[in-house]
C-alpha cells in the first residue's frame, strides 16, 4: 500500500522526519485494509511539533492515529502493532496461530543525524516482550555496520525512501516471547472482543444470548434471531462474537465451549430450542433489568459478561476504589484510576481512536488532561453506553450506560451492586 501523490510529495518536502518515516511504515506494514490487526502510534507524535520544532502535518498525524503510550521493555517503542506480516518482512513465516506483536522504532532527519545504530539498540531492548522489532530510516542513512549489528541482534531493518517506497533490508526471525501487562492491551484491541471498528451495538445482553440458540437451531439463524430476539440481526451477531459465544468459520458460525453452555442451559430451561427462541420475546423492548425480569437467564447473563477480558478489570478495580472509600466513582474517577494502574488498556478501552480525541487527551509522554476526559464525545460509545448496560442488566453495576452525546462524564456513576468488605 502506498499512499496518494500529495502525501508523497508532502513527505518528501519534509525531507524524511522521523514522523514521515514512520507513518511511511505503518502504511506498509499496517494496510487500512487489515481487519484483523490493530496498531498505534507513540504519544510523542500526536503533538503539534515534533522535538526539533517542525510542526507535524495534519496528514501524517492521521495516518498514525490511534495514539496510545505503550511501554515494551524499558521504553516506548514508536509503534506497537499486531498483525500476520508478509513473508517479505520475515526470515521465517510465522510461528503458532496468533498473530505477532510488532514494534518499530523510527529513525529521521533532523537538526541532528540519523543515528540508526540507536534506533536498533532501542528496537532489540523491545524484543524481551515483542514478537518482531524492525529499525526503519531514511534508505541512505542506513550504513552495513548498521546492517550487521541489526542481523546479529535478530532486529530488522527497513529502508524508506523519498516517495514512501519500502525496502526490506533485513528480515528478523519471529520469537516467542510473553507479551508484557500493558502490550496486552494492543492484542485485545486486534483480537474479536476489542472495541474498535466493528463493536457492541446492542446494549442488553438477551440480544447476544440468544444466537448460539439460533446457530444451534436446525433453520436459518438470521431469520430465528430477527423472529425471536432484534431487528438488528448483525449487531447480535458481533456482539455474540465478542462475548466468546461463537466464532467465525469461513461464511458459517460455529460455537465456543461457552456458547455450547449457553445451549445446554437453555436446553435444561425449556422443552426444545424452539422453546427457549420463543421465551426471548416476552423481553423484547423491556427497559427493566434483565436479572430482575428472567432471574436464571439473567445469572448466565452475568457469567457470559464476565467473560469478557474488561469485565473482570473493571470489576477488580472497583472494588479496590471501593476499599478505598471511593464507592461510587464517576467516569472521570475510574478513568483516572484505571489509567494509574493499567494505562494502555484504561486509552484502548475508553478513549475514542480519532486523532484529535487522544491528541487532546494525552500529553506527549501519556499523561490524561482531566478537561478532555469531562467532555462525553471523548468515549468509545460500546464501552460507556453497550457494555455498562449489559454490565447493569447482569447485576454487576447499579446504573446503565449512556450515549456519549448525552454523557456527562463527571455525574455518570461506576458502582458496583454488591461490592465487598475489607474485612473479606
Amino acid at each position: 500500500m502506498s499512499w496518494p501523490v500529495e502525501a508523497r510529495a508532502m513527505a518528501a518536502a519534509a525531507s524524511l522526519t522521523e514522523p514521515h518515516v514512520l507513518a511511511h511504515t505503518k502504511s506498509h506494514l499496517f494496510p487500512d485494509d487489515d481487519s484483523e490487526s490493530y496498531v498505534v502510534a507513540d504519544t510523542q507524535f500526536a503533538q503539534d511539533r515534533w522535538i526539533d520544532d517542525r510542526r507535524i502535518a495534519a496528514g501524517v498525524k492521521s495516518r498514525l492515529a490511534p495514539f496510545n503510550h505503550v511501554r515494551v521493555g524499558s521504553g516506548y517503542p514508536d509503534l506497537v502493532g499486531v498483525r500476520k506480516l508478509e513473508a517479505e518482512y520475515l526470515a521465517v513465516e510465522r510461528l503458532g496461530e496468533e498473530p505477532p506483536l510488532v514494534v518499530i522504532e523510527a529513525k529521521g532527519r533532523g537538526s541532528g543525524g540519523v543515528d540508526v545504530e540507536r534506533g536498533v539498540i532501542q528496537a532489540y531492548d523491545r524484543l524481551g516482550e515483542a514478537n518482531v522489532a524492525f529499525v526503519s530510516a531514511p534508505a541512505e542513512t542506513i550504513s552495513a555496520t548498521d546492517r550487521t549489528l541489526a542481523r546479529q541482534l535478530n532486529v530488522g531493518v527497513l529502508g524508506v525512501d523519498e516517495g514512501g517506497s519500502i525496502t526490506v533490508l533485513e528480515r528478523p526471525r519471529v520469537v516467542g516471547n510473553r507479551t508484557a501487562k500493558e502490550a496486552t492491551a494492543i492484542r485485545f484491541q486486534a483480537s474479536a472482543q476489542g472495541v474498535v471498528d466493528r463493536n457492541f451495538s446492542l446494549n442488553h445482553p438477551k440480544n447476544y444470548l440468544a444466537v448460539p440458540l439460533s446457530i444451534a437451531h436446525d433453520r436459518d439463524h438470521r431469520e430465528l434471531i430477527e423472529t425471536h430476539v432484534v431487528g438488528a440481526v448483525d449487531g447480535a451477531i458481533d456482539g455474540a462474537a465478542f462475548l466468546g459465544l461463537i466464532e467465525e468459520r469461513g461464511p458459517d458460525y460455529r460455537l465456543t465451549s461457552l456458547g455450547e453452555e449457553v445451549v445446554r442451559f437453555g436446553l435444561r430451561e425449556h422443552p426444545d430450542l424452539d422453546a427457549a427462541l420463543a421465551a426471548f420475546e416476552q423481553w423484547q423492548r423491556s427497559r427493566k433489568r434483565f436479572l430482575d425480569v428472567a432471574p436464571r437467564w439473567g445469572q448466565l447473563a452475568r457469567r457470559v459478561v464476565f467473560a469478557y477480558p474488561a469485565t473482570e478489570l473493571l470489576v477488580t478495580e472497583l472494588q479496590t476504589m471501593h476499599d478505598d472509600g471511593l464507592a461510587s466513582p464517576s467516569l472521570v474517577e475510574l478513568v483516572e484510576w484505571l489509567h494509574g494502574q493499567h494505562p494502555t488498556f484504561t486509552v484502548e478501552l475508553f478513549l475514542r481512536g480519532e486523532t484529535d480525541v487522544r491528541e487532546r487527551a494525552l500529553t506527549d509522554d501519556g499523561r490524561l488532561r482531566t478537561p478532555v476526559l469531562e467532555e462525553g464525545a471523548s468515549y468509545h460509545s460500546p464501552t460507556v453506553f453497550q457494555l455498562k448496560a449489559m454490565l447493569f442488566h447482569a447485576g454487576i453495576l447499579t446504573e446503565r450506560g449512556s450515549e456519549p452525546a448525552n454523557l456527562d462524564p463527571r455525574a455518570d456513576e461506576w458502582a458496583l451492586c454488591e461490592p465487598l468488605s475489607r474485612g473479606r
